[in-house]
């Protein structure tokens, strides 16, 4: 290669480097290692992993079962290499896989048509708001600050730079968006009010109020759904515009944050302004049953000043996992979703003798929130010397909680577990209050 080149040496080759920048010594690397030494490496940090625990996180990553056909299926070659299906006609099963996807989330969410899925729930929530603004022709969102906190992040990100002016309104002392308060943000300027159910704090929303307050102003209504599980037993949002959901819940690993799947859904008037791409049904010439891709307004399609979103994507392989999970429970998934909402029920019952349960008096699915004399930091500490991972504390998002922490309960949480984490609550010796904040602006 030197000698191509015309350089007599690697001292040659470098020489226009001023010497002060050359690297005079080995590098610091190990020593190689043969094929045993490395697999017994893996092991030995594998064995370093929390594997084992109970946990009680939640906030919009939950720990369900996954069966295992779920991997044996994705692991076939067809679906686990192949790339964006550019080419339908060589594609036919993963574009059945994602039509399969597109109704099952429409019969679930109650809309019309869904999108072949996103990166995620929180830039799902943010492609809805901006296709609202497409829709409307109106400028501003106004969205609930019970929404996920890093949901909220990712929404004042992309509105930063769209012209795009976002303000935020607070909850009620039983954990919902104050409704009163909206009707101050929805004016001529409003292009869509974004709402959670459940919200981050567990509770059920009223879905209903805050569409006819939308609509009423002429709005779009935007609902997110951060587990999935939830629309087991959870009346879906039919009264929304658009759904925005997280489809992790749906047999997608826990793994240091992602792969997710996000979904866009909503009604068939509204389908040409869906960022992302569909997947239709259709027949061949010989009326042969066929898939095709089908209004792919990305940029990767058509020119970018006319596509509907520059940044989201197709998560085919994941959403697979979401389609085989809901292919297994089918209608199963309500006696999952009856599984967790009697956990939670039990956990926070028991709770509530050791502390506060907060957001009182609206229905909740499989999270709420406990608020404790102690540093939940503290308390989680003693339950990892038990092999328990905690709830989620809340001040770094809601400062105005204090001592409070979100707890989930999942199919997947046993009573014991549950009993040893209300045991390690300090019983409360003051009594408990908080106040929820004033509606603050976003811009």
């Amino acid at each position: 290669m030197l000698k191509a080149i015309g350089a007599r040496s690697i001292d040659d080759l470098f020489a226009p480097i001023p010497p002060e920048y050359r690297l005079k010594r080995d590098l610091h690397v190990p020593k190689q290692m043969s094929e045993a030494e490395i697999v017994q490496w893996f092991k030995d940090r594998a064995a370093e992993n929390a594997d084992g625990y109970a946990s009680f996180l939640g906030a919009g990553a939950y720990f369900h079962y996954r069966p295992v056909i779920i991997d044996a299926l994705i692991s076939r070659g067809e679906f686990l290499t192949a790339y964006t299906p550019y080419q339908a006609e060589i594609s036919q099963g993963t574009l059945q896989s994602i039509f399969e996807f597109q109704s099952m989330i429409c019969e679930l969410t109650g809309m019309e048509v869904a999108n072949a899925s996103m990166y995620d729930g929180s830039t799902a929530m943010t492609e809805a708001a901006m296709m609202a603004v497409r829709l409307t022709g109106r400028k501003a969102a106004v969205m609930a600050r019970s929404i996920h906190p890093e949901y909220r992040e990712v929404l004042t990100t992309y509105a930063r730079h769209q012209d795009m002016p976002v303000s935020s309104v607070g909850y009620q002392d039983d954990g919902r968006v104050k409704v009163a308060e909206l009707e101050k943000y929805v004016d001529e300027n409003c292009a869509c009010v974004i709402i959670q159910s459940p919200n981050f704090f567990g509770t059920i929303e009223d879905v209903e109020a805050v569409a006819d307050l939308a609509h009423r102003k002429g709005a779009l209504l935007v609902v997110g759904i951060s587990e999935a599980v939830s629309l087991g037993i959870v009346k879906p949002p039919s009264e929304a515009d658009i759904v925005a959901m997280e489809g992790q819940g749906f047999g997608v690993p826990l793994g240091f944050g992602g792969p997710y799947a996000g979904v866009i859904a909503t009604k068939e008037k509204f389908v040409r302004q869906m960022p992302g791409r569909l997947v239709g049904e259709t027949k061949d010439s010989k009326g042969r049953r066929g898939y095709v891709l089908t209004l792919s307004t990305r940029e990767q399609h058509i020119r970018r000043e006319k596509a509907t979103s520059n940044i989201c994507t197709n998560q085919a392989l994941i959403a697979l996992m979401a389609n085989i999970f809901m292919t297994v429970y089918g209608k199963g998934l309500k006696e999952l979703a009856r599984h967790n909402l009697a956990k939670a029920a039990y956990a926070s019952e028991h709770f509530a003798k050791r502390a506060k349960v907060l957001f009182p008096g609206a229905p909740r699915f499989n999270e709420f929130v406990v608020e404790s004399s102690e540093d939940p930091y503290v308390i989680n500490s003693r339950l990892l010397e038990q092999r328990i991972i905690g709830g989620f504390p809340l001040r770094k998002f809601y400062p105005e909680l204090g001592n409070a922490a979100l707890w989930c309960c999942t199919e997947l949480t046993s009573r014991a577990a549950i009993d040893t984490a209300v045991a390690a609550v300090a019983v409360s010796k003051e009594p408990l209050t908080n106040e929820a904040p004033e509606p603050e602006v976003v811009r």
